[in-house]
């Protein structure tokens, strides 16, 4: 008797742990590693959320976005592959353009539904996307395409790209609810640190509007929809994301990807949260959108759906580069300790806030100091799910599953690959960074151990280094070459890149 107890205790613990997770995926835009108050202890506001989700979960302590702005790093999350192997190769999209995951790549929306859950996408996309028409001749009572609902998701919500990217509309589905058929230009930010506002009075008739390039960004006004004010997506994005989940289908799990626009200019916090921190616009903004944040939990605590449901929390790139103003003016380092923000290849570009928290199977207060990448989730889901993932997507995705099970990684994760606004590469592995010459003048080779030098202060290479790490710098450029030519970091047969060779590997021989 005793024995067939503890059989069945044993297969109903591995029943529960096999279920599906729900899961969400929040990530806010421009936020810096030092605007979490747990990561930061000199912080000039606070992160009550932020911090429980650390309290009650696990925290990354050297994780990374896949690109250090926008879109590259969108793609990386969103597919587990770097967004270099694609057609884009420096800075971002505007709204306006094919979109970046092509028809047949693989999602983290794709995949989950595939594996039984209802998936939602509320917030800025940034990916792409095709409207009817043109910006001289528009047809609004035609659909959107090559968006959000191609590429995995049930339900849509949201806007097209970041604020300073015609077009601003609230899309629901394929359609804007109030159309776009206004225009904007900029307007001043008086709150903030050199910023600006997206706020009526809008235009009704402006002519010869530029089209856009290939990558969607054009020269002009900005179509606008009358009903559109900056200052509402924090709170349309949480009550729509509340809003579906309380209307969800019940009998599947539920996947939720939730970008925010926040930090990101422009810097609005609402009335309620102006003048509550001690660093200017920006520390209010990012209190409120700490408060967001835990109108979610609080709805999933209500709700009974905590325990069940894996959040993880990120942000796309390191802080604008207002961070400096800041450091000042209050204080406050929205970089942390690391070096520099958006755009560039060193840490501060790229080392973001992350936190796990699934109180199901996640242990609180728990902390991961390895390395990590944002491409992971993919693979990481893919394992949770129990589903193995074709040789054609996350390329780029290994699973950090065992240290959510048991706080370590059974073997150190493979190389990690930088990559800056402009098309500079770096290479991580273990404490170690080797960062690639580009073909900007001035932008040479670098090596820094970052288990004493996180600062990135002192490179290591000749002439300026003492030690020879040639042997170490070219096994680096080695397997740095592999993952690029393969078209893969992970175990598995070469797969194609969507180019070849490109100016930025100034390094490379041509193939």
């Amino acid at each position: 008797m005793k024995r067939f107890f503890i059989l069945c205790v044993a297969l109903l613990t591995f029943g529960h742990a096999s279920e599906k997770p729900n899961i969400l995926v929040i990530y806010t835009d421009d936020q810096g590693y030092g605007d979490a108050a747990s990561l930061n202890a000199e912080s000039k506001f606070p992160t009550p959320t932020l911090d429980r989700l650390a309290a009650e979960g696990m925290t990354f302590t050297d994780a990374h976005c896949s690109d250090t702005v926008c879109t590259p790093s969108r793609y990386g999350l969103l597919t587990g592959r770097y967004s270099w192997r694609t057609r884009l190769k420096t800075g971002v999209f505007g709204s306006e353009t094919p979109c970046l995951i092509e028809e047949g790549r693989m999602s983290l929306a794709s995949m989950l539904k595939e594996n039984g859950y209802a998936t939602a996408m509320i917030g800025k996309w940034h990916l792409g996307m095709q409207f009817p028409g043109d910006r001289n001749n528009r047809d609004w009572s035609q659909p959107v395409t090559d968006m959000p609902l191609d590429k995995g998701f049930d339900y849509f919500y949201g806007i097209p790209a970041s604020l300073n990217f015609g077009i601003l509309a609230w899309f629901e589905g394929r359609h804007a609810k109030v159309p776009p058929t206004l225009y904007t230009q900029k307007k001043p930010n008086e709150i903030a640190i050199k910023d600006y506002r997206i706020m009526p009075p809008y235009d009704a008739d402006l002519t010869d509007l530029s089209l856009p390039d290939e990558n969607g960004n054009f020269k002009g006004p900005i179509e606008v929809a009358p009903d559109f004010v900056d200052s509402e997506c924090l709170t349309r994005f949480t009550d729509k994301t509340i809003e579906w989940l309380k209307q969800r289908p019940e009998e599947k799990p539920f996947f939720v990807y939730l970008p925010y626009t926040s930090p990101h200019k422009p810097v609005i916090p609402i009335d309620q949260f102006r003048g509550k921190s001690e660093a200017g616009a920006y520390g209010d903004f990012m209190m409120e959108t700490d408060w967001h944040v835990g109108r979610i939990l609080d709805y999933l605590d209500e709700s009974g759906l905590a325990k069940d449901t894996l959040i993880v929390f990120s942000s796309d790139n390191g802080p604008e580069n207002t961070w400096p103003i800041r450091q000042e003016k209050f204080g406050h380092d929205s970089n942390g300790i690391y070096r520099e923000g958006k755009r560039s290849i060193y840490e501060g570009g790229h080392r973001v806030p992350f936190f796990v928290r699934w109180p199901a199977r996640v242990k609180a207060g728990s902390t991961f100091d390895g390395p990590i990448c944002q491409t992971d989730i993919f693979a990481t889901v893919a394992e949770i799910v129990d589903y193995k993932l074709p040789d054609n997507a996350g390329e780029d995705s290994v699973s950090f599953f065992d240290v959510l099970k048991t706080g370590n990684a059974e073997e150190e994760r493979p190389a990690i690959i930088h990559h800056g606004v402009s098309g500079r590469f770096a290479i991580r592995q273990g404490n170690w960074k080797l960062v690639m010459e580009s073909k900007k003048k001035g932008e040479t080779r670098e090596l820094y151990d970052l288990y004493v030098d996180p600062e990135e202060e002192n490179q290591l290479l000749k002439p300026r280094g003492k030690a020879d790490y040639s042997e170490m710098e070219a096994d680096m450029v080695e397997e740095l070459n592999r993952i690029i030519k393969s078209g893969r970091s992970t175990r598995g047969p070469a797969v194609e890149n969507d180019t070849g060779w490109w100016d930025d590997l100034v390094w490379m021989e041509k193939w």
